[in-house]
């Protein structure tokens, strides 16, 4: 009997230092970006190797991993997001006070064109290459706006049932979006460009971030009361939640490593981490502080390192936390 105690002690042991393990993360830098603005989402782009971050007006264009500034999008009245096409080498931004999306080389950085929106004030932004349109989520007229980026034109506006947020997609084309005042999740086919699905998220207070795992049809959204709920893309049931961070924007799924990332700028501010144990099973792990109200993020999938941004002491810095191997 000893024995068996003294067997499950060591196993408890061995796998708390597993699960320390699998979230090492640490912040290694802040790097500092000038004065203080307000801030939404960051974005990466991964052949170029360049980190967007919208600051209110304008997006800085940063180089990583060196930190150095390449480049500025000018003229983007309250932006919110940017996306990538990259088979056509072409960026966007959202801008939520112009009701716009800025058009953008992504070699040369240069604005090529300024779209007018139907809607009002949008915010998440969505590249779907499969169709080759852009999906623009505008939280001020609960509706989506279609863009054909072939022509540059609105080609469709699609009616939400609340304020949308995050939005990403599979391999088959369909694009999902939390309903962040309604506590849901939407679904357009692309193809259509048909509202084709309306999910619950019951106990699930103002989602904001989302991410996917492709592989597992499995859709992760950051709730404002501390949850992370997990959706089967497929069904749209509930098959899981575990606990986050308070106050968060953003959540990523890193497939390589079976870990799924949330931002929280709330308290202190963490970047909260779960282990995919598999589909339907997760282990929350430990958080590491980054900095308060560094509530989004970007990782650079090649090298897993995140990038939060956020203002500390009256500047803009970009907090990195690197996975330590």
């Amino acid at each position: 009997m000893k024995a068996r105690l003294l067997f499950l002690s060591l196993l408890g042991v061995v796998s708390t230092t597993l699960l320390a393990a699998d979230a090492n993360y640490h912040v290694t830098q802040r790097l500092p970006l000038g004065a203080a603005t307000k801030w939404d989402y960051a974005a990466i782009d991964a052949e170029r190797q360049r980190l967007f971050v919208t600051r209110g007006d304008h997006v800085d264009v940063v180089d990583i991993p060196s930190g150095k500034m390449s480049g500025t999008i000018p003229n983007t009245q309250g932006v919110h997001g940017v996306a990538f096409a990259a088979d056509l080498k072409l960026g966007f931004t959202s801008n939520g006070k112009a009701n716009s999306v800025t058009v953008f080389d992504l070699d040369s950085l240069k604005t090529t064109a300024e779209i007018a929106l139907t809607g009002k004030n949008p915010d998440a932004i969505l590249y779907e290459p499969s169709v080759h349109k852009l999906y623009i989520f505008n939280g001020g007229s609960a509706n989506v706006d279609v863009v054909d980026v072939t022509t540059l034109k609105v080609v469709a506006t699609i009616k939400a049932t609340g304020r949308p947020e995050f939005a990403v997609a599979d391999a088959e084309g369909k694009i999902y979006f939390n309903i962040e005042d309604n506590a849901g999740i939407n679904v357009i086919d692309s193809r259509s460009d048909k509202l084709v699905s309306t999910w619950k998220l019951e106990g699930c207070a103002g989602p904001t971030g989302l991410a996917i795992d492709r592989r597992n049809s499995r859709l992760f959204s950051a709730c404002n009361n501390g949850i992370m709920a997990v959706t089967d893309a497929k069904s749209g049931q509930r098959v899981a939640q575990f606990a986050i961070g308070e106050h968060p924007d953003a959540a990523i799924y890193d497939a390589d490593n079976r870990i799924v990332l949330t931002s929280c700028g709330g308290g202190a501010g963490t970047l909260a981490i779960a282990r995919q144990d598999d589909a339907d099973h997760y282990s929350a792990l430990p958080s590491i502080v980054t900095e308060k109200r560094a509530k989004t993020m970007a990782m650079d999938m090649k090298s897993k390192t995140v990038y939060l941004p956020t203002v500390v002491d009256d500047k803009f810095v970009l907090v990195v936390a690197e996975r330590q191997k």
